[in-house]
């Protein structure tokens, strides 16, 4: 069953589906249970994980500080180890990039390893209109394949569906399939079908999760070994990534690397993690001919402009921020209509789809705080939506860059009325006037106020203000002999 959407704009009613969904909050339910406690056991210490927490969120400050000369470091020992390395402005550029180093090699299929980017520029869509067919090989992003979906977590993208309604995917898809429950067996069946996809594909594509300038190395983690098939198997291997990704050492990785499995999967450390710093060596067995490397930057130059909203590019894409937050723990992922879903996708949409779009989604969190308590490098996700709520309503300052869609969410009506509540809060004439006439009109208050009272309870002002009651007590000591 598909779950896709119809994107940002359309998130209130989307929600409202998905709240709508027992079977998948259930299973929201207990996948995001399962998370936290695993999280929640991988760091047991908390002294141990503050100062990771901290070592970590430094290490990816001084990387983006130096972001612009990092970025020529590693495309220059990229190059001189024999990668091609691309820029790619937006997900057109990237498709066109992809698609003209595809019609080169007279490519047809193309396997790929986990890629949230790839989602990002719409990859499999664009290639299908050139006849190329794109094979997710990563077993989470397969299933949602196979069911015409879209993932709807960053590192697990099937995360929505129970092994029940894998097993039904399956059955649907798959010729050869008996049904069933058991995950080893599923596991199995998936594994099977695409092994021959491996040795078939004419190129292999992944993203990265690292990219160290000081080596000109792409490291990529992985569980299932398939990212390792991606790029060793097939003779072209495509990496591609956004711009946000470099670190400038390769002792930047280990700790990046640590906190990054703890807070995703709970694990101490992942099956695999492949470091990729050339094509195939003049004597080496395998490996593949030709690598390249995409740099993708899609609106995130916006967010490395704005000093504040830089932080937003610290993200190292765990997921931990989506499984800590009431929002989505309850609605999922499709809900959002956005590749990143979450609190992490609620502050970086904006920048890549623009506010005009993703307005909604801004308002779209409680501000408990959650996703900044589990965040691995410390982005202050709750202060950034405040941020971004404000642009939502308001028009630029003279001495801030705008960001794209700015104002898009402003409303005359909402506006008059903060105005006029700015002006009663400062005059205390206004004040008492209009608290007093609300105390002698409460009876007359509506029992709906729009979307407020839809799971709330209509405020009813009370009989007196407090500075009548106040009045009253102290009338009262004084009158007492």
């Amino acid at each position: 069953m598909s779950h896709s959407s119809a994107g940002p704009e359309h998130f209130h009613a989307q929600a409202r589906s998905a709240l709508g969904d027992p079977q998948l909050r259930q299973n929201f339910r207990g996948a995001m249970d399962y998370l936290q406690d695993k999280r929640k056991s991988a760091f047991f210490d908390p002294v141990e994980e503050a100062q990771l927490r901290d070592l970590s969120a430094a290490i990816r400050q001084r990387c983006l500080s130096k972001l612009p000369q990092l970025l020529e470091q590693l495309e220059a020992n990229c190059t001189r180890n024999g990668i091609e390395v691309h820029w790619a402005e937006n997900d057109k550029e990237a498709n066109d990039i992809i698609a003209s180093i595809a019609q080169r090699h007279n490519a047809k299929s193309i396997v790929k390893g986990k890629s949230m980017v790839s989602e990002e520029i719409e990859l499999n869509h664009e290639m299908a209109k050139l006849g190329i067919e794109c094979l997710e090989s990563d077993m989470g992003e397969y299933i949602v394949q196979l069911d015409g979906d879209k993932p709807s977590h960053i590192i697990m993208p099937a995360i929505h569906k129970n092994k029940q309604e894998v097993s039904d995917t399956f059955a649907l898809h798959l010729d050869d399939f008996e049904p069933t429950v058991d995950v080893d067996e599923l596991i199995q069946t998936g594994r099977s079908h695409l092994r021959q996809k491996f040795h078939d594909a004419d190129i292999g594509l992944s993203g990265v999760n690292f990219a160290v300038a000081e080596t000109g190395t792409l490291c990529l983690v992985e569980n299932e070994g398939n990212g390792r098939m991606c790029t060793t198997v097939p003779k072209v291997h495509i990496a591609i990534t956004g711009i946000e990704k470099v670190v400038e050492f390769l002792a930047d990785v280990p700790p990046l690397f640590n906190v990054l499995t703890r807070s995703a999967t709970g694990q101490a450390v992942t099956t695999y993690f492949n470091m990729i710093s050339s094509p195939r060596k003049n004597g080496e067995l395998d490996g593949p001919l030709e690598v390249h490397l995409v740099l993708l930057d899609n609106g995130r130059s916006q967010a490395y402009q704005d000093e504040e909203m830089r932080k937003t590019l610290q993200c190292i894409r765990c997921g931990a921020c989506m499984n800590h937050c009431p929002v989505y723990t309850r609605v999922g992922g499709h809900a959002y209509g956005t590749v990143y879903p979450g609190p992490i996708g609620q502050i970086i949409s904006p920048h890549i789809m623009g506010l005009e779009k993703t307005k909604d989604l801004v308002t779209a969190s409680s501000l408990c705080g959650a996703c900044g308590e589990v965040c691995p490098v410390r982005i202050p996700i709750p202060e950034m939506l405040q941020r971004l709520r404000t642009h939502a309503k308001n028009p630029p300052k003279a001495d801030i860059m705008p960001l794209k869609g700015q104002a898009s969410g402003a409303s005359t009506l909402e506006s008059w009325v903060m105005k006029g509540f700015v002006l009663a809060a400062t005059s205390p004439k206004i004040y008492h006037s209009a608290t007093w006439s609300l105390s002698k009109l409460n009876a007359f208050m509506p029992n709906h106020i729009g979307p407020w009272t839809q799971c709330r309870t209509s405020p009813k002002p009370a009989d007196k203000t407090l500075h009548q009651l106040i009045k009253i007590r102290h009338k009262k000591k004084s009158d007492k002999p």
